[in-house]
């Protein structure tokens, strides 16, 4: 539920955004009757069961995949570790490159796979938390730690209380103020980086530039390097999610707070 409704939170598609994905949706014949421009971020969520060919493209006669269809959206990956192993590896490099190529014979095609990758899973296959660890652990191997690694934000979802399920009082933020909270964000990087990118996408030299550590900043990264035994790659991933944390609250500095709040969300770097 929360995975479906994050669109609705997202910044509208921009002008070269809306026509990019309008130009994907018509080559496939997948516009929508009586539109002629794409104003909403596409929401893809394919069945586990999809083969290689259906999630990043492919075929004698080379088509776009479910990757590219979700270009400037979200692909959503339920009951993620039931996908083909070999199926999921795939993801990879569209997840760095924003592409994919597909090879034939007589050539090569590149296909735009800018996607927001969401995926949810169950602790165990028989989605019971409390089962033996040995469970828990074998479940998870069947995703690999490249994988894991090239996903920004691991967040364990624990089960709802009845007494909060049942109350009549309501607590939350709704989506309406995160949309406005998310724009004013992306206002910032904007205003940052222009057009070129934004914090999701710096390069080594921007993130250089805009997410300085102090001393405290860098301890801690230190610790979480050595306790929970970081990539370069994850690295890069916690300074810029905390980039967009300190964004979120008008912060002109990455302070501790907000790399301590970054680390947190490395949740699946423990188990690997």
């Amino acid at each position: 539920m929360l995975a479906l409704r994050l669109a609705a939170i997202l910044p509208p598609l921009t002008r070269s955004e809306s026509l990019e994905t309008t130009r994907i949706y018509s080559a496939m014949g997948l516009l929508p009757d009586g539109v002629a421009l794409m104003d909403q971020r596409p929401v893809r969520s394919p069945h586990h069961s999809a083969t290689a060919q259906s999630l990043v493209g492919g075929g004698s006669i080379p088509k776009p995949g479910e990757v590219s269809l979700a270009h400037n959206g979200i692909l959503f990956l339920d009951e993620l570790p039931e996908f083909q192993r070999t199926v999921l590896e795939m993801l990879r490099q569209p997840l760095e490159g924003r592409e994919v190529t597909v090879t034939r014979v007589h050539g090569s095609v590149k296909f735009p796979a800018g996607f927001m990758l969401v995926a949810a899973m169950n602790p165990t296959q028989s989605g019971k938390e409390g089962e033996d660890p040995r469970a828990k652990q074998k479940y998870l191997s069947k995703l690999s730690g490249p994988l894991l690694d090239r996903i920004d934000l691991h967040v364990e979802v624990p089960a709802v209380p009845y007494k909060e399920l049942t109350s009549k009082t309501r607590s939350g933020t709704d989506s309406a103020t995160m949309r406005a909270a998310v724009a004013a964000a992306r206002a910032i990087q904007l205003k940052r980086f222009g057009d070129s990118t934004t914090n999701a996408r710096m390069a080594s030299k921007q993130l250089q530039a805009h997410v300085e550590l102090d001393d405290a900043c860098l301890l801690l990264m230190k610790q979480a390097m050595d306790e929970l035994g970081l990539s370069a790659r994850a690295y890069d991933k916690v300074r810029r999610v905390a980039r967009t944390i300190a964004d979120l609250e008008n912060a002109p500095t990455v302070q501790e707070h907000h790399l301590a709040e970054a680390v947190q969300y490395r949740l699946l770097d423990r188990k690997f």
